[in-house]
């Protein structure tokens, strides 16, 4: 499921330029670059939390708090890069998540634990990585038809 959700996000922003990228409709709106680090930040949020146990440190949050949080920061942080670096950014994130389920048994889903202060298990906080990205993808392809070149 979660490689047919890339594919399909992929897919969405194929032969978009640096400037269509770049693209804020208002200035309120996330960019389609911010949003496809955003997946990225995501994904590699919950990798930090759920494979290492721990918050992001000062350095992973340098890089990715922008990304992560959207807003204000990433439209003045997230610009001027190409399709192929967040393309990249993805599939390095995704190469590691990958890998990690390669390292744990199918039962690992099943194990409870709390998520935001509810019960929960690995199976649904993995499908909220593929799920967060399904939105943001919707969001991608109606900034996608309102850009104006």
């Amino acid at each position: 499921m979660m490689n047919y959700v890339r594919f399909t996000t992929l897919s969405a922003v194929q032969g978009l330029s640096t400037e269509q990228l770049d693209y804020l409709p208002d200035e309120n709106s996330n960019s389609i670059g911010a949003l496809l680090l955003h997946i990225a930040a995501v994904e590699l949020g919950f990798q930090i939390e759920i494979f290492d146990g721990r918050k992001p440190n000062e350095t992973e949050v340098a890089k990715w708090g922008a990304a992560y949080g959207l807003g204000e920061q990433a439209r003045k942080e997230v610009k001027g890069k190409p399709l192929e670096f967040y393309i990249e950014e993805m599939t390095a994130v995704r190469n590691g998540t990958l890998a990690e389920f390669k390292e744990r048994q199918d039962d690992w889903l099943t194990i409870e634990r709390q998520w935001d202060g509810n019960p929960s298990n690995n199976h649904f906080i993995w499908f909220h990585v593929f799920e967060d990205e399904i939105n943001h993808r919707g969001q991608i392809r109606i900034l996608r038809k309102r850009l104006p070149f």
